[in-house]
This record gives structure tokens, C-alpha cells and sequence, in this order.
């Protein structure tokens, strides 16, 4: 049986981590975390952590590995799960990652370009632009440094803009030169399985969810978190929200829909990622058999 490492994928809220737990538990795996969010030691009820007696029943690969105010990407990502594979292969054939972070599961089953690093001063230089002169500004540099990827790019995403232009800074050279997008070749198998469910039946357990976080305690634990607010790992559904009411400029009950609102949106934007993935096989969450089926035919 050829190594295969199962993906198991889908918008936020949908029982990602339900599914693979019982998968993991089914072919006697492991798993790899691939939501980026749940990598922070800091935060646990925003991330939606799976419980600890989920983490005690399989055994989970980089949760609550880093600090806040450690630096990570989705490269650093694709490079430790592959050295991290091998080691699992070893033990089985077949081993599971889930998560929704899709830049995080691309690196891992595509590979990434080979991006240069860039000195953080540069960064610096450009969010000093961003909160200066604002957005304008920035896309007016790109559009100059780099025409191509100013035609391609969400001139709405400051991040994404002034990453590019830290790297035509960097390199003197367009950002669009090192987007190759030449897919890496992998030592094992991949079988890619999305979780869906019915739109207005995930928004509402999207709803139920938010609030089981307010009452675990989620609240508290932003406020905990508001003075290392600006690292980016805490700019994100959840917390964001609770910072706003926490500086005076919205009311806790409307930082409880917005966090309801933002996390309906962030589950439709990862439905449109993956929409073009015609290699994901896609299912109920509640038909493991169906999925185990699916998994034993096709690996």
C-alpha cells in the first residue's frame, strides 16, 4: 500500500476535527493540525482547539507548538510537515491532516514558490506607509514595481500588497517573477476529502458555536490577549471583534455578531477556495462510513 496522507478540509464550524479523530481512530493514525489559528500556545477557545479528550485519544501534530510572538508561515509549514512525514509513514501508511488554513494545506500538497526573505525593516517602512497615507498609497507602488501582480492581486488585502512590494524592494525584481506556481513532486500519495455541509445549517451551527466559545470563556481570553493585539496571529475572527469593544469603539453585543458575522464570511470565502479543487471528494460530515469506504478504495 503506497503512503497517502488523507486531507481532510472545509469551511470553519463544519466538524473537521470530529471527522478526523474518528478517522485517525478507524486506520489507527495520526494527525497534523493544518489550521494555522490552533498553532499558538496563547490561544485556545477562539481557535476552537479540539478538546482534550480528542488530543489524548490521537495523538495531534503542531497544535499549540508556537508562541505568539514566534515568526511562522505556510513555507515553514510545508517544510516541517515533510520532514514530520516520513517518521509517520513509518508507522502507517496512512496519515491525516486537517485543518481550513488553505494556504497552510496548498504548501503541503503543491509545494510554495521560493520566495526570498525580506528585512523586517522593510516591512516596517511599508505598514508605517499603510498607516500613514493608507491603502492608495500602496497600490499606487505596486502598480509601478509591479504591474503584473497589481492586475492579479485583492487591491482591497493591504498584507498582500505590501508583501509584494517587500519583495520587489527586497530583490529588485516583481513579486510576479517568483509565482511560478510549478507544483512540487511529493513521495506519497495524496487523497484530498471535503466536509460540506447545507449553507443555512453551517451558519447556524457556525452561530451555536460562537456562542459555546462566549460561554467557555472567550471573552476573558481576548482580554488576556489585548496587549499583544498587533501581533498578526490575533488579527482574526474572534478576537479582532473583542479588541473593538474592549478600546470603547463598539458594544460587546455587537462584537458578538460581528464575530458571528466575520466567521459566516470567513466559512464562505474557504467554500470559494477550494470550489476550484476538482481533486477533493466532497461529503456530509455525518457519512464516516461513506468516507471510510472512500479512503479504503482509494489508497
Amino acid at each position: 500500500m503506497a503512503n497517502t496522507l488523507i486531507v481532510v478540509l472545509g469551511p470553519t464550524g463544519v466538524g473537521k476535527s470530529d471527522t478526523a479523530v474518528k478517522l485517525a481512530c478507524h486506520f489507527g493514525s495520526e494527525i497534523i493540525s493544518a489550521d494555522s489559528r490552533q498553532f499558538y500556545r496563547e490561544m485556545t477557545i477562539g481557535t476552537a482547539v479540539p478538546p482534550d479528550s480528542c488530543l489524548s485519544l490521537v495523538k495531534h501534530h503542531f497544535i499549540k507548538f508556537l508562541s505568539l510572538k514566534d515568526y511562522y508561515s505556510s513555507s515553514l509549514f510545508e517544510r516541517d510537515v515533510l520532514r514530520l512525514l516520513p517518521t509517520l509513514f513509518e508507522k502507517n501508511s496512512r496519515v491525516i491532516m486537517a485543518g481550513g488554513s488553505g494556504m497552510y494545506i496548498d504548501a503541503v500538497i503543491n509545494g510554495i514558490d521560493d520566495i526570498p526573505d525580506t528585512d523586517p525593516a522593510i516591512r516596517y517602512k511599508f505598514n508605517r506607509l499603510y498607516r500613514e497615507e493608507g491603502l492608495e498609497s500602496l497600490r499606487v507602488l505596486l502598480k509601478l514595481y509591479d504591474p503584473d501582480y497589481y492586475s492579479k492581486v485583492d487591491l482591497k488585502n493591504h498584507k498582500r500588497i505590501i508583501r509584494a512590494l517587500e519583495i520587489c524592494e527586497t530583490t529588485g525584481r516583481p513579486y510576479s517573477a517568483f509565482l511560478t506556481k510549478r507544483k512540487a513532486e511529493r513521495d506519497f500519495d495524496i487523497l484530498r476529502i471535503g466536509l460540506i455541509r447545507e449553507r443555512e445549517l453551517l451558519y447556524e451551527m457556525i452561530n451555536q458555536r460562537v456562542d459555546n466559545m462566549i460561554s467557555q470563556g472567550l471573552e476573558e481570553e481576548a482580554r488576556n490577549l489585548f496587549n499583544m493585539k498587533n501581533h498578526n496571529a490575533l488579527k482574526c475572527v474572534g478576537y479582532s471583534e473583542f479588541f473593538g469593544f474592549f478600546e470603547g469603539r463598539i458594544t460587546r453585543d455587537e462584537a458578538v455578531r460581528l464575530i458571528k458575522r466575520n466567521s459566516r464570511r470567513y466559512a464562505k470565502r474557504q467554500i470559494t477556495w477550494w470550489a476550484k479543487d476538482k481533486d477533493i471528494k466532497w461529503f456530509d460530515p455525518e457519512s464516516i462510513p461513506e468516507i471510510i469506504r472512500y479512503v479504503e478504495e482509494n489508497t
